[in-house]
């Protein structure tokens, strides 16, 4: 069994993520080395993810407290 560096079982397959997937000069599409043009959500057999495409999503911050929050 080989062993993974990340998580991948909550990722879902998208072009945009794939090894084999560029994008294009528009920003709007993908280019596939396998497949040619592609959409960015979309995926194939050929599929392999790439951790270093992803972008993670932005921490939304802290809540703000009172003194009225810690008091008994």
């Amino acid at each position: 069994m080989k062993k993974r560096l990340v998580n991948t079982g909550d990722i879902v397959p998208a072009c945009e993520y794939c090894l084999h997937g560029r994008l294009s000069p528009d920003g709007e599409n993908i280019l596939c080395i396998k497949r040619g043009i592609m959409l960015p959500y979309s995926s194939c057999k050929k599929y392999s993810y790439d951790p270093l495409k992803r972008v993670p999503k932005r921490f939304a911050g802290f809540p703000q407290f009172d003194a009225s929050d810690f008091k008994l």
